[in-house]
């Protein structure tokens, strides 16, 4: 039986000082985090067409990887045993192993036998000696001092043994795992179904692209962008298009995102001062949170549930500002979708590098500046790339990473350490 959804109104009360009109980074991840569950439905794939997949269930190892002991090494195969510590040994060389079969002899007592890399192991053998450490003349091979009984020997289920756990449930199938799979012999995979993710914006001012723009019009880039970020993601990415400021609109809008998705994001229409026929929309049609965050860029923000019947979805309410709504994507939205995907490794690991001129910041809020790090004598250092207004997509475009100003933290001089976060992790 699946664990009930927790209400928009439950998450919030897990969230002490709950301010919706001053919420810190922190609390609106925690709210969010309790709403986005797994999506149900599970599909069999192909190896191959699983890369970039959430493994749906644990896979076992059905064999030992590797299934025998084989040599790490080109040189001969001996017993560690019949080494002298401090002298050298002299064998006779009685064959060859060679990768993809077996000696079919038993190695006796003053023999060795010629090993390629990934041969396995002769009878009668336990230890690999190098070939560039040895001194062969004809079938009389000489073993310097020092070797060490075992060395250069694989063991069977070193890697992977047989009925051992091989991946979690809830594991990224990326091109390590698929090797991993097929060094398995299994060639299909249960995987989880991807979430679907409509999205739409919201204004009267937004135009098409390859359409002329007229007086106090903008083309809709947003949609673009998290076309983008979606399909990277993995997600089901369902484009919905621009949605004019007409209520019966915006109502069919949000009804079929319902409908259809798992989640639904819109950009435009939460801000203060804008069009109430969105925010009025939302409320009406689901369970939806209205906050101001303490951030920069992305202060406005909604968060909730919508619902066409008995289909729901979570909402996600972005700004309309380019910028804004790419920060409140990666660092909110992101974290959703993974988990409702099945993944289980939505953290990004921050780095530290110096910052290379002064920023200026007040403390009681968490801003994300765009940035260009760079390894310089050694050292990694992050410059902005410029003015860091909310509009300014471009800054995006030049940018390698964000550099992340923690919430209790003020003003930055030069030369002081600042946490840094590489765009290209993201995704």
């Amino acid at each position: 039986m699946s664990t009930p959804l927790a209400s928009l109104a439950d998450a919030v009360s897990c969230v002490s000082d709950y301010d919706p009109d001053a919420l810190p980074v922190a609390d609106a991840r925690r709210v969010i985090g309790a709403l986005a569950r797994p999506v149900e439905g599970v599909e069999t794939l192909a190896v191959r067409d699983a890369l970039g997949r959430v493994l749906a269930e644990e896979l076992v190892s059905p064999i030992n990887v590797p299934q025998h002991d084989n040599s790490a090494m080109d040189g001969w195969a001996l017993l560690g045993a019949g080494l002298n510590p401090d002298a050298e040994t002299v064998l006779t060389e009685i064959g060859t192993a060679l990768a993809g079969g077996a000696f079919a002899g038993t190695v006796g007592k003053g023999e060795c036998v010629r090993i390629m890399t990934g041969a396995v192991i002769p009878r009668g053998t336990d230890t690999v000696v190098p070939q560039e450490s040895v001194q062969a003349q004809g079938k009389r091979i000489v073993f310097p001092a020092g070797q060490k009984p075992g060395q250069h020997r694989r063991l069977a289920g070193e890697d992977l043994a047989q009925g051992k756990p091989a991946l979690a449930a809830g594991t990224w199938l990326r091109p390590a795992e698929l090797g991993l799979v097929a060094s398995l012999g299994i060639a299909q995979l249960a995987v989880r179904r991807r979430p679907k993710v409509a999205f739409f914006s919201t204004g009267n001012e937004l135009r098409p692209v390859g359409q002329p723009l007229g007086n106090g019009e903008v083309y809709d880039s947003n949609r673009y962008t998290l076309w983008g970020m979606l399909e990277r993601l993995g997600c089901e990415a369902i484009d919905m298009g621009v949605v004019r400021d007409e209520p019966a609109l915006i109502e069919a809008a949000f009804r079929g995102a319902a409908a259809r998705a798992d989640a639904v994001i819109t950009t435009g229409g939460v801000s203060v001062g804008e069009a109430d026929y969105t925010k009025a929309m939302m409320a009406r049609l689901g369970e939806v949170a209205f906050w101001t965050l303490a951030m920069r860029p992305g202060r406005p923000m909604a968060f909730g549930r919508v619902s066409d019947g008995e289909k729901s979805a979570l909402l996600f309410g972005l700004p309309g500002n380019p910028v804004a709504v790419m920060v409140t994507f990666y660092f909110f939205v992101r974290g959703a979708l993974l988990a409702m995907a099945g993944r289980k490794d939505d953290e990004l690991p921050l780095l530290r590098a110096r910052a290379a001129s002064a920023m200026k910041k007040k403390p009681g809020r968490t801003e994300y500046l765009r940035g260009i790090l760079a390894n310089q004598g050694g050292e990694w250092r992050v410059r902005l790339t410029g003015p860091q207004g909310s509009g300014i997509l471009s800054s995006m475009a030049q940018a390698n990473c964000f550099v992340v100003l923690r919430h209790e933290q003020g003003n930055v001089a030069a030369g002081d350490l600042v946490d840094v976060l590489l765009m290209d992790g993201l995704v």
